[in-house]
Formats: C-alpha cells, sequence, structure tokens
C-alpha cells in the first residue's frame, strides 16, 4: 500500500470515522430533551389551531377515501398542496384516534428525529461531539421548531424530508472521497475512477428529495440545489484526489447523475399521489375522459389529469394574493418581524385578573436574531478556509428563504413558517462559526487561552438561548399566564401580536 499521500489530500478526502460512544450518549441527551419538551402538555389547546382545521381533517378524510373529501356534499375536495404531509398526520391519527394527540403526533416524531439528524449531520461535518450537541440543543430550543413540532400542519415534514436528504448528501460526499482515499493509498493512478458501487446514500437522497416535494411544492428548490451540487462535489473529490482529467472526466458522470436525482425525485413524487391513482373519486381524477365526453380513460389519461391538477394548483398558488393579518415577507423572517398567533384565549387559572392563553409561532429570539451574523462569518469564513462544508451548508440555508423573494413582486400572501426548513441549516451556520470562536482542538491549538475564551463565549451563548426559550415557553406551549406578563413578552410590540 501506498502510504505516501499528501497530508493536506488525506485531510481532504478522509471522513471521520465512526460515531463515538461518547457523540451517541450526547445526541440521546438533546434528542430526549428535545422530545420530552414537546410531549409535554400535547394537547393543549385541544381544539384544532390555526391551518390544523385544514390539514387535521384531510388526514381524516385520506384514512377514510384515498383523496380529500367534502363531507357537506359528499364529493371529493380540492386542495393545492401534495398528500404525504397529511398522510402522515394521519398515521397518528389512526393509531391514536382523532384528537389533539392524535392529529399532533407524527409532528413531534418528525421533529424529535430532525434534532438527532441535525446533531449527527453536524458530528460528521465538523467532527466535534460539543458542536454536534450543540446543533442539536440549539434546535430542540428553538420556539419555531418547537411551536411546528406539536402542531397538524405540513411544514415539519417538509423540514423533515429535507434534513433526511441533506443526511444522505452528507454521507454520500463521505462514501465518495473515501474510495477516492483509498484508490490513492492503494497506488492507483487518480485518472482511473474508484469502484464506488451502488450509490445507495445518492439514491436515498433523491427519493428523500421527491418526498419533501409529495409534502410541499416548495422542496422543488432543494432538489434543484442537490443536482447543482452532486457535480460540484463529484468535480471537486476527483480535483482533490489529483486527477488531471477531473473537469472533462468528471462533467459527463456528474450531469448523468444530476438528469438521475432529478427522475429519482419525481418517481418518488409521483408515488405519494398513490391514493389519488387508486381512487376513482380523486378531484380531476378523470377529467380529460369527462371533458372530452369519452367512456373511460385512455391508459396515459392518470397522468394527465394529475398534471392537469398541478395546472390548476399551480396557478392558485402563483395568484393567492388575499390579505392576511398575519402575512409576512421574506425580508422580515430572519428578523422575526411578524410571527403568527396560532390560538389566543383570555382564560385559564393563572391567579391574575386577566390571563392569556396563547400560542405564538415565533423563533426563539436570541437564536433568530444570530442567524444574519452568522450567515456572514459563515460566508467569510467559507472564502478564507475554501472549506466546502462552510459552503454546503451555507447553500442549504438560503435555498429555504431566497427563492421567495422572486414571489415578493406579485404580492403573493406568505408566512413566517414557510423559513422552517432553512431553520436547521441556519443553526448549523451558526454552530459553525462558534467552532471557529472556540478554534481547533488544543492538539492543534498552541494558544490555549485563546480556546478557554471561546469556549466560554460558546458557552455563554447557548446559556442565553436556553434562558430566552425558557422566558417564551408559556406562550410557545399555550400555558395561560396573566395578561401582564404576556403583554412583557412581546418585545416588537404590535409586530407581535
Amino acid at each position: 500500500m501506498n502510504t505516501g499521500v499528501p497530508d493536506i489530500v488525506r485531510r481532504r478526502l478522509a471522513g471521520p470515522g465512526r460515531f463515538t460512544s461518547g457523540f451517541w450518549l450526547a445526541a440521546a441527551l438533546v434528542t430526549g430533551v428535545g422530545l420530552i419538551l414537546r410531549l409535554v402538555n400535547l394537547t393543549r389547546p385541544r381544539e384544532v389551531m390555526f391551518d390544523e382545521v385544514y390539514y387535521a381533517n384531510e388526514a381524516q378524510d385520506l384514512l377514510q377515501h384515498g383523496v380529500e373529501w367534502n363531507p357537506e356534499d359528499n364529493t371529493p375536495q380540492y386542495v393545492v398542496h401534495p398528500p404525504l404531509g397529511k398522510w402522515m398526520i394521519g398515521l397518528g391519527e389512526q393509531v391514536f384516534g382523532y384528537n389533539a394527540f392524535g392529529w399532533r403526533i407524527m409532528a413531534v416524531a418528525v421533529g424529535a428525529l430532525s434534532i438527532l439528524l441535525v446533531t449527527m449531520a453536524t458530528w460528521r461535518l465538523l467532527r466535534s461531539t460539543v458542536l454536534a450537541a450543540t446543533a442539536g440543543l440549539l434546535m430542540a430550543l428553538d420556539g419555531m421548531h418547537f411551536v411546528l413540532s406539536r402542531a397538524a400542519l405540513l411544514d415539519i415534514f417538509l423540514m423533515f424530508w429535507i434534513v433526511v436528504a441533506f443526511w444522505f448528501l452528507v454521507l454520500d460526499r463521505e462514501h465518495r472521497r473515501r474510495r477516492w482515499l483509498r484508490l490513492l493509498e492503494d497506488g492507483a493512478d487518480p485518472d482511473k475512477r474508484p469502484k464506488l458501487g451502488v450509490p445507495w446514500y445518492r439514491l436515498a437522497c433523491a427519493v428523500s428529495l421527491g418526498l419533501a416535494c409529495g409534502v410541499k411544492w416548495s422542496g422543488l428548490w432543494y432538489v434543484i440545489l442537490v443536482a447543482a451540487i452532486v457535480i460540484v462535489c463529484d468535480l471537486s473529490a476527483r480535483r482533490s484526489a489529483g486527477a488531471r482529467r477531473w473537469l472533462s472526466d468528471g462533467l459527463p458522470e456528474a450531469f448523468g447523475w444530476t438528469l438521475a436525482i432529478l427522475g429519482l425525485a419525481v418517481l418518488a413524487y409521483l408515488g405519494t399521489w398513490w391514493g389519488w391513482f387508486a381512487s376513482d373519486n380523486g378531484y380531476f381524477r378523470h377529467w380529460y375522459a369527462e371533458t372530452n365526453a369519452l367512456p373511460h380513460d385512455r391508459p396515459i389519461d392518470p397522468l394527465v389529469n394529475l398534471w392537469h391538477y398541478h395546472q390548476e394548483a399551480y396557478g392558485f398558488h402563483t395568484t393567492l394574493d388575499k390579505s392576511h393579518p398575519y402575512q409576512s415577507w421574506p425580508w422580515q423572517w430572519l428578523l422575526l418581524g411578524r410571527p403568527v398567533l396560532f390560538s389566543f384565549e383570555q382564560t385559564g387559572p393563572c391567579g391574575a385578573a386577566s390571563c392569556a392563553d396563547s400560542v405564538l409561532l415565533l423563533g426563539t429570539p436570541l437564536l433568530w436574531w444570530s442567524f444574519l451574523p452568522a450567515l456572514f462569518a459563515l460566508g467569510w469564513l467559507a472564502i478564507a478556509r475554501r472549506d466546502g462544508r462552510a459552503w454546503l451548508i451555507m447553500a442549504f440555508a438560503l435555498a429555504g428563504i431566497l427563492p421567495w423573494f422572486q414571489s415578493m413582486p406579485a404580492h403573493r400572501t406568505m408566512f413566517y413558517f414557510y423559513a422552517l426548513p432553512a431553520e436547521p441549516f441556519l443553526v448549523l451556520a451558526v454552530v459553525y462559526v462558534l467552532g471557529a470562536i472556540i478554534g481547533p482542538p488544543r492538539s492543534a491549538a498552541p494558544d490555549s487561552d485563546r480556546r478557554v475564551i471561546g469556549a466560554v463565549i460558546a458557552g455563554t451563548y447557548v446559556l442565553l438561548v436556553a434562558a430566552c426559550f425558557a422566558y417564551f415557553y408559556p406562550i410557545y406551549a399555550g400555558e395561560p399566564i396573566p395578561y401582564a406578563d404576556w403583554l412583557a413578552r412581546m418585545w416588537l410590540g404590535n409586530r407581535w401580536i
């Protein structure tokens, strides 16, 4: 075996190895904290809140009819979001019944799993148990993630499948770079591509992206992003290995994989419509035959009819400009310019003459107000360090926010919770910057005082975020508190009311 691989090449291609027992202990702890927080008083309020009125009911329709249904006139219902998120809500209703616990428990489950996956992905990217645990803890203590992990809305399921896709993308990146390193260690010519085997991680990533689109169409931006990232990662691995023809040899294969990812994502997306395909009663299910007075569908008509359904839904989304008291613009999201009030009642025992019992969709302020500085710092570090991991985090964070700006000229109605898919990667941006503040491990850092100071800064930041979450917890969880205390938490005044 050739052991003469340069250290810089080895560092670029080598992965972090196996998870340590210390990591698993930390991951179990932060995931457990997140899970317990989300389970406590899950049924408060007991009635549907905000858009649960749609999705909890539509999930029950899918269980009973295979498609969304109008109980008033016993006809199929026209809806504009794909069915997978509602099928996932329906799984909880199937097991626990049609009640507040039943329609919210799957949001809790995927919320907790997303905390675990972000913790695992952070460890594999940054190779630090402390930073991985920090990422998981910040996810567990984020107000927006917390509220949506306890509500039967679609966005938590969209975010979950995007995080799953990110996890598989990280594993695929590691796997391929490790194979290139093994090729070099064996003394082979780097212009000869190593045997990569069946790319299970890449295939799983593509399927996960298709499932994300099966919850909400905004997952499409991540499909496009990953297709581009695959090209960059494959070419980068070839170049890091020292291949002379890294561009000419790598581009055809990379573009081929891009097409494969797009195709597999489309197939996975179509699979989420299985209830509509299997039903004779889905909305527009027989549109072409009925429009053209045909006695029955042609073999191609199920896809033709589904395409027509999508055209109609696209028209709805692109012309949606109805005013809503809690709508907001993308530039406001990271500033917490307009949160969403899910429920509010001035009832319940709180030991005061006037009480407030509310669920407010609001990110933990100290955490969210650190996202913008973290993104700027991340960009600077990505350039200064030439670190592909920083660029990867940046791309996934911005893909959840920037595409929405193109809808602003049309005055499309948008809400703060549209930013949820970006939130895990905004947390990763913060953690990456905290890692830079702490500095490298002692073995690689001659200045131990700087590392101690950095650790104190990072630890203080996490404690402040935890204290901020605890302060706002009553208005996240719907706990009755004196109205004066509720009003004191409205830091931006009428913008938060």
